[in-house]
């Protein structure tokens, strides 16, 4: 913006409080009082054209058709972008009227201030009752924003509600100046509302509906219709009293400047030399800024539609014009200083900024932003703290939105947090302000491509060759397995894995929050939920996923977490034929694990006994594999328990192998060893039945504490039954090498 040039916002916390009347009347009061060029703009989103009839212009563009405008704003003469009412006032509409919705990126609106600011030495902009990201941008730009509330107990709480989300977005609260309108002896008393506000009113526009109606039918604002009124004394006095001092102190204040905002759209050049910004982050902002003035990334982005030849065209071409303003910008920067800022400016343009290079490591495994300064990452199962960092909470949370925006999924003030997923299936989740106090939280979870391999899990020591044939087994023959473990502990990495034991040939059906399971078959149908739409309608549940997934002619149903009434779903499924199905879910021991699960089911909503429920989960669930995290960042299978049955109101469960720990070695890594209990499934009489055997010194503790053993358990099966995956050798201990 014109240093020269000041922009006042006009809002209010709910509609009908004469915000826009307001808008109006003050800046033909502002005109007309010091003699300036002054510039109203209607920026209200729910406008329906009111500017346009409360001041009789009609307007030569707006800012819904600016929003289309390809060409240079220079080339237009100042009168064909703007209306000019007889008195002098300039106008810029919203829209034409109500058959008209205001939609326009914020960076567009922007530029169009830059550019005005130079023309006009006042810009009042009618923002409206909705701050969405439209009218956040324009009061970034605001020395001063008045916010008109009239002497109602519904309107001052919905505009204490108002104040509050604006400090929420870290503006300050020195800007706001308080306008009573309709004031009168009927009303809250003003001091109640300067104490329920913790804020002074600037002024009390008195209540005068005739003067204010009959301004309305000469379709004229009232101060120029009725320069004597009364009223039209009390908007001149909020003019003086606001140009007396206060706009110049308010010039002063730091408001929360997009710093970041060159990410994606944000301020032009003449806002990025913000104070506090060191000079190599002010000149990528600058580079950012020349960059969306020359291409509009978004609409570049979105046409690409996700083709990767396109899109790596697009990156090329980007990197030329950066590289290009790079030099014009900083001509004299040395060599390695210019490919770090070409490669950061195009990463913070078309890709995630600092978390590219965290992303590409293939020793991180998981990422966790705290605000826009703190950025640790899990390396080798240690967590440390990142050097790389966001520009501003701004530039954060517009990558978040970058990354939850092409799903379908939004994240605001009315969803402030999301699950969401990158493109090589990593998991994310974020969380804004104001839940998020120190500003945005963003985790992702990394997954390898094509996951862990089960001669992974041995070579990690997470488990033995003779745990991962059994549950190679298992999977085959169809045993129901749930896997429990705590956050982070690896129970999804370990459904992928156990997910490559599926055979070939079955239909597998998985349902998720936000899609992350790699199947390796090629009969997969991948199901996701989908979140409320902003009216809070349409969601599509777990729960609804996996009724419909029944209907599907499933195999197998492959949940990706149970952690709700869908736990009740997903055993009626085990039970009603969909043999082999999996699932995961948080707790911290098998006999947890069935607590866990009754209380889930207990959520459905259905009220049944507490022996019914057992009883389904003792007959639906075969196999429970836990899987933790340990002290020292290493992860393990530490129990694969048999889940036998239920005697009087207690699952039975039988423990087959368990991780036991010994202690510690040099460097203060856990040492143990894996033992088989010496317990045998239940379920082996029946895999013999069907022709399976399976040697029963696998199930011995002297067989399994010694995983190098050459002699592997060996599967047999007769003419017709089960044997081991064609196609190929087997792995050491007869697993088959997946990886």
């Amino acid at each position: 913006m014109n240093p020269n040039c000041t922009l006042i916002g006009v809002l209010g916390g709910k509609g009908g409080v004469g915000k826009s009347v307001f808008a109006a009347n003050f800046a033909c009061a502002l005109m007309t009082e010091l003699r300036s060029q002054v510039l109203l703009i209607d920026a209200d989103s729910k406008s329906i054209g009111d500017q346009n009839v409360i001041t009789g212009i009609k307007p030569n563009k707006t800012l819904r058709e600016l929003a289309s405008f390809q060409g240079s704003l220079n080339s237009l003469p100042i009168n064909q972008l703007v209306s000019v009412h007889p008195s002098g006032l300039a106008y810029l509409g919203a829209v034409r009227g109500p058959d008209e919705k205001l939609e326009i990126r914020q960076d567009l609106v922007i530029g169009l201030l830059e550019y005005l600011s130079r023309q006009f030495k006042y810009i009042v902009v009618d923002l409206g009752n909705d701050m969405g990201p439209l009218q956040q941008a324009i009061l970034m730009e605001a020395t001063c924003a008045m916010i008109v509330t009239t002497p109602e107990v519904l309107v001052v709480t919905q505009t204490q509600r108002l104040i509050n989300e604006l400090m929420s977005a870290t503006f300050p609260k020195d800007m706001f100046q308080l306008v009573i309108n309709k004031a009168g002896p009927n009303g809250l008393n003003p001091t109640a509302i300067s104490t329920q506000l913790q804020m002074p009113p600037l002024a009390m526009l008195p209540q005068d509906e005739a003067t204010a109606a009959a301004a309305m039918g000469k379709f004229t604002p009232l101060v120029l219709a009725a320069p004597k009124a009364p009223l039209t004394a009390a908007y001149y006095d909020v003019v003086r009293k606001l140009t007396s001092g206060i706009l110049q102190r308010l010039k002063a204040l730091t408001k929360p400047k997009p710093q970041g905002a060159a990410e994606s759209g944000g301020a032009p050049s003449s806002v990025v030399a913000a104070t506090g910004l060191d000079p190599r982050t002010q000149l990528k902002l600058r580079v950012h800024s020349e960059l969306i003035r020359t291409a509009d990334l978004n609409k570049l982005l979105s046409e690409t539609r996700g083709d990767e030849s396109k899109q790596n065209e697009l990156r090329e071409k980007t990197r030329r014009e950066i590289t290009q303003i790079v030099d014009r910008e900083a001509p004299d920067l040395q060599r390695d200083e210019r490919s770090k800022v070409i490669k950061e400016v195009l990463e913070e343009s078309l890709g995630l900024g600092p978390l590219e290079d965290l992303l590409a490591d293939p020793n991180v495994s998981e990422i966790m932003v705290n605000g826009a300064k703190k950025i640790f990452v899990e390396k080798s199962g240690k967590v440390q703290l990142a050097v790389t960092t966001f520009t501003s909470n701004d530039h954060l949370r517009r990558i978040i939105e970058r990354i939850v925006t092409p799903l379908g999924r939004q994240i605001n003030n009315s969803t402030p947090y999301v699950d969401a997923r990158l493109k090589d299936g990593s998991r994310v989740n974020a969380v804004i302000e104001p839940l998020a106090i120190d500003g945005p939280a963003l985790t992702i979870r990394k997954f390898k491509k094509g996951g862990v391999s089960p001669e992974k899990y041995i070579e990690y020591g997470s488990m033995t060759k003779f745990m991962v044939e059994f549950l190679r087994i298992c999977v085959e023959n169809g045993l129901n397995v749930v896997i429990s473990g705590g956050t982070g502990s690896g129970k999804t990495t370990l459904l992928n894995m156990m997910s490559s034991f599926i055979p070939s040939n079955e239909r597998i059906i998985t349902v998720e929050d936000a899609a992350e399971l790699q199947m390796q078959q090629e009969h997969v149908v991948r199901l996701e939920t989908r979140p409320p739409s902003m009216e809070g309608s349409n969601a599509v549940t777990i729960r609804d996923l996996i009724k419909n997934s029944l209907r599907m002619r499933p195999d197998r149903i492959v949940v990706g977490e149970c952690r709700d009434g869908a736990a009740l779903d997903m055993l009626q499924a085990m039970n009603t034929g969909h043999d082999g199905s999996m699932t995961t879910t948080h707790a911290n021991s098998p006999r947890e694990c069935i607590a866990r699960l009754e209380t889930l089911c207990m959520m459905a909503g259905m009220e049944l006994p507490v022996r019914a429920i057992r009883e389904q989960i003792a007959s639906a669930v075969h196999l429970i594999v836990q899987v933790s995290r340990l002290s020292d960042g290493s992860r393990k299978v530490l129990s694969i328990t048999e889940v036998a049955g239920i005697q009087g109101e207690v699952v039975t469960l039988a423990e087959i192998f368990r991780f036991k720990e010994t202690g510690y070695d040099k460097n203060r890594r856990i040492v143990g060893v894996f033992q088989a209990t010496g317990t045998v499934p239940s379920f082996i009489q029946k895999l013999a039945d069907k022709g399976v055997v399976i040697p029963r010194e696998i199930f011995s503790n002297d067989a399994s504490t010694q995983p190098q053993t050459p002699q592997a358990p060996k599967i047999q099966a007769p003419a017709g039954g089960l044997t081991k995956p064609p196609g190929g050798p087997a792995g050491p201990g007869g697993v088959k090498k997946t990886g």
